[in-house]
């Protein structure tokens, strides 16, 4: 029988602090969803908004993530957590939670990609509303595999 003791909650990994954040999975994948979900709200803001329900809702998910992202990142690269294994419980349940609300934002985009492809302006807002869809999706994607990843350090 293995013995639990102190050298094997020891072999936790530590929390990256600094630069190390950006060497560290899944902690490395915050700065791609930031620069992801920027590039969400800056291609939606471009379009002429011709469902503001929907696009308010993607408006908002994207902007309200990339800003609370951003206070993670600096969290972790000056250290804030302190080594806290409270800070990877709080870490996965806000990026699952951001990865769900991502993925209804990243439908709505996508509806309202299909509805601008007739209407006023169409080639241009169908292709920043195309590519707004795409970066929804993709910013979905490392939402989740950042939730996911913490479990499998």
């Amino acid at each position: 029988m293995a013995s639990v003791g102190p050298s094997a909650a020891s072999t936790q990994p530590a929390l990256p602090s600094g630069p190390a954040v950006f060497k560290t999975i899944p902690y490395a994948f915050i700065l791609p969803e930031i620069v992801c979900g920027t590039w969400v709200w800056i291609l939606v803001a471009a379009t002429s908004v011709s469902l503001p329900l929907l696009q308010g809702w993607v408006m908002y998910v994207s902007l309200t993530s990339c800003l609370i992202s951003l206070l993670l990142l600096l969290s972790y690269l000056l250290g804030f957590h302190r080594n806290s294994e409270n800070w990877k419980v709080l870490d996965s349940l806000y990026h699952g939670a951001t990865a769900i609300l991502y993925m209804s934002a990243a439908v709505l985009q996508a509806n309202a990609t299909i509805n601008s492809e007739h209407g006023i302006n169409s080639p241009l807002n169908y292709q920043l509303n195309s590519a707004a869809s795409f970066f929804a999706f993709l910013t979905t994607f490392l939402y989740i595999l950042h939730a996911f990843s913490i479990y499998y350090q």
